[in-house]
């Protein structure tokens, strides 16, 4: 197992167990709360867009002297380590088209959308609002976060590479289980993961019962088979 793949599945482990101990944290007060990436929480049963930033998807990496890094899973890990043990308020905005609510998100240390954008780990999210701009800049300027590599704008990362995991999130009951479970013309039951060739082209209809899986695991448990591309 290489390098990369081993820091990959130690980030990706960190993201989730500190996503069961914050959902377990705020059980006292009867909400909980989780990190769905790195602008996007869930709190009880709402998701919220935070208003004004970007940051890269899950599966999206970055690039430090041309070695590749999963800098989506580190800017999820940030927003956790800004909302753990902390009350959350978000503040509506607006519905965007998943039918998440688009807020300004409040702990008492502040705004979180603006301390994402200033720690470097988000982008101003100039299409829709400039509020953040002098916090990316000066991010920009210090180098802090994701500034410290390469890396494709979120925006353009989801349109070239034809990810639709946030409309994913969006569609399914569970904004963790991502994988489509298809079911041909021809009746073979076909599971496709995240970044899979035909991932952003297939639909789900539950009416003719396709669904979604949280794992392959779950997917093989079902009787579907993976995608050959």
């Amino acid at each position: 197992m290489n390098l990369q793949l081993r820091q990959t599945i130690f980030i990706t482990l960190v993201v989730l167990i500190t996503n069961i101990c914050l959902s377990q944290s705020l059980l006292s007060e009867n909400v909980s709360l989780q990190v769905i990436d790195g602008d996007t929480l869930k709190i009880g049963e709402k998701r919220f867009r935070i208003f004004g930033i970007d940051t890269p998807e899950k599966n999206q990496t970055c690039t430090t002297n041309n070695r590749q890094w999963a800098c989506g899973l580190v800017a999820t890990s940030e927003l956790i380590k800004l909302v753990a043990g902390k009350t959350v308020v978000c503040k509506k905005r607006d519905v965007d088209r998943y039918k998440r609510i688009v807020a300004v998100c409040l702990t008492d240390n502040g705004d979180v959308g603006k301390a994402m954008v200033a720690s470097g780990w988000a982008l101003a999210y100039r299409q829709y609002s400039l509020d953040y701009v002098k916090d990316e800049e000066k991010a920009k300027s210090e180098k802090l976060g994701l500034w410290s590599s390469q890396f494709v704008e979120p925006w353009r990362w989801r349109k070239e590479s034809g990810t639709l995991e946030k409309e994913a999130a969006a569609s399914s009951s569970n904004p963790e289980c991502l994988i489509k479970g298809n079911i041909s013309s021809n009746g073979s039951r076909i599971y496709h993961p995240p970044g899979g060739a035909y991932y952003s082209r297939t639909k789900i209809d539950l009416s003719r019962g396709e669904r979604w899986f949280c794992s392959a695991i779950e997917a093989e448990k079902a009787g579907w088979r993976a995608s050959m591309r």
